[in-house]
């Protein structure tokens, strides 16, 4: 082992080594962004007869209320999508509706752990159509409480006969 003089003492160059590589990591901020930080999107919804709504929105990942699901949590964690909170495509709806005051509702599953949307602006499927989702053309594999989004993307809900 080589020994390092020191004024007030003397350290060795295995401890040295030994008290750095064990020494607790330090946050730095700014380095990581938050993963629920807050995002802006571009939300479509088609509906059957044409556009029911378009704009950008900035969302993140909170709990829903729906009149007919009542209240969960919409925030990438359902059904263990995502370790941590995150925004999602139906957080991004429930956002757009309360800014720009139109209804929307769904249906809560908890054996998905995430909403079915049934209708938006009282527009709905029944038993002919759903509520689509898709992200930058592509339809989500997984929930929309459970999708997660990054700033910039392109969420549309479209009314999809079957």
């Amino acid at each position: 082992m080589q020994r390092v003089s020191a004024r007030h003492g003397v350290i060795t160059t295995a401890a040295l080594a030994l008290a750095l590589t064990s020494a607790p990591a330090v946050a730095h901020t700014g380095t990581t962004p938050h993963p629920n930080a807050p995002v802006r999107v571009t939300l479509t919804v088609q509906g059957p007869d044409g556009p029911l709504f378009r704009g950008r929105v900035t969302t993140r990942g909170h709990d829903v209320t729906t009149a007919t699901g009542g209240t969960h949590r919409c925030d990438g964690t359902n059904g263990g999508a995502q370790p941590a909170a995150v925004p999602t495509p139906t957080a991004a709806l429930d956002d757009a509706a309360r800014r720009r005051h139109f209804t929307w509702d769904g249906t809560w599953y908890a054996s998905f752990d995430d909403y079915a949307v049934d209708t938006i602006k009282n527009v709905g499927g029944g038993g002919a159509a759903y509520w689509n989702i898709s992200v930058n053309g592509t339809s989500t594999p997984v929930g929309g409480c459970q999708f997660r989004l990054a700033a910039g993307d392109h969420v549309a809900f479209t009314w999809t006969a079957f």
